[in-house]
């Protein structure tokens, strides 16, 4: 780190950066908390959709031996993906990504000549298969969220335990400096006053012995 110089100056620069420092920290830590409560509310969308996902599973298991039967319908073909449609939203300060809606290849099959069973089962995995897309954007929800939060909490400890202390520590630094010069010019000036006044004394002392 760079000597600071001991002036007037730098004190009200130092002064006036230690203002802008405490004046933008609290903006920094109420981002702090807002991802913090963000990251948070994710993880537990994230517990409900597994939780969701692992239900849906099991309900699919009462399908798994008829899936398995040769038929001439391949119910997975039902579940191939096309396109997933998400948005992003600005979550303070970062872009997020949310779920919005899924598009299947298309499926087509006949009513009368199929078993009753393949449109509950084909329900079934395509519901699974939207969990699995939205647990997917979630996390990434919680990614962009975590990666914002960590660069920000790196900020804010730089604000709390290095920059503002340091600001504080050349001001008082600075502080005692001028006011030991300012108290040196003090003392001088007292010499200096004393000296002349010792010098007039012994004119006048000089000048009444002349005089006798």
């Amino acid at each position: 780190m760079a000597e600071i110089k001991l002036t007037k100056n730098e004190l009200r620069a130092q002064q006036t950066r230690l203002g802008q420092l405490e004046k933008y920290l609290p903006t920094l830590q109420l981002k702090k908390s807002m991802l913090q409560a963000e990251v948070q509310e994710t993880r537990i969308k994230i517990e409900q959709q597994e939780t969701s996902r692992q239900k849906m599973r099991q309900k699919i298991e009462t399908f798994s031996e008829l899936l398995s039967t040769q038929t001439s319908i391949a119910p997975l073909d039902a579940v191939k993906v096309k396109r997933i449609g998400k948005r992003y939203e600005n979550v303070a300060g970062v872009e997020v990504p949310y779920f919005e809606d899924i598009e299947f290849e298309e499926f087509s099959y006949s009513l009368f000549e199929t078993a009753p069973w393949l449109d509950a089962a084909i329900v079934y995995l395509r519901n699974l298969a939207v969990l699995r897309e939205q647990i997917h954007i979630l996390h990434e929800q919680k990614t962009a969220l975590e990666k914002e939060l960590r660069e920000v909490s790196i900020r804010v400890n730089l604000f709390e335990k290095i920059l503002i202390p340091r600001a504080i520590s050349n001001i008082r630094k600075i502080k005692v400096f001028l006011g030991d010069q300012e108290l040196a010019a003090v003392s001088r000036a007292k010499v200096a006053k004393a000296k002349i006044e010792a010098g007039k004394e012994k004119k006048l002392v000089n000048m009444r012995a002349e005089r006798l």
